[in-house]
C-alpha cells in the first residue's frame, strides 16, 4: 500500500511550492485577464452596429483580434511569446514567464464572456449607465 507520510516527508515542500506556484499564477493571470478584457468587451459592445457610438472599423479590428486570439492554442502561443515575455518580464521560465502568456491567452475569453453580458443587458440600462 501507499505510504502518503513516506511521500509527503519527502515530496512535501515540492509539492506545497508548486501549489503555491500555481495559485500564484492563476490569480495574477486572472486578475491581468480581466483588466486587459474588460475594457475590450466594453469596446466591442459600444462599437457594435446597434453599440452607443458604432464603428465599423474599429468593432472589426478588435473582434478579428479577440477571435484570433481565442482560437490559437495556448502550447503555440506560449512558444510564439517567448521573445515577448522576455522583454516584459525580463525571462521566460518559472511563474513570471508563465503569466505572460496565460494572460495574453484568457484576455479575448474575458473579453468575449463581457461583450455577451452586457448585450443581454437591457440597452436602455446600459445607455443610463
Amino acid at each position: 500500500m501507499f505510504d502518503f507520510s513516506a511521500f509527503f516527508a519527502q515530496y512535501g515542500n515540492l509539492f506545497l511550492q508548486g501549489t503555491v506556484d500555481t495559485l500564484i499564477m492563476t490569480c495574477v493571470a486572472t486578475i491581468l485577464a480581466y483588466v486587459i478584457g474588460i475594457p475590450l468587451g466594453i469596446l466591442l459592445v459600444v462599437t457594435s452596429p446597434n453599440g452607443l457610438r458604432p464603428n465599423r472599423i474599429v468593432s472589426t479590428i478588435v473582434g478579428w483580434i479577440v477571435n484570433i486570439g481565442r482560437s490559437v492554442p495556448f502550447i503555440i502561443l506560449l512558444v510564439a511569446l517567448i521573445p515577448f515575455t522576455r522583454f516584459i518580464v525580463g525571462t521566460s521560465l518559472g511563474v513570471p514567464g508563465a503569466v505572460v502568456p496565460l494572460v495574453v491567452t484568457a484576455a479575448p475569453f474575458a473579453a468575449r464572456m463581457v461583450e455577451q453580458s452586457l448585450e443581454e443587458t437591457d440597452s436602455g440600462l446600459v445607455e443610463a449607465a
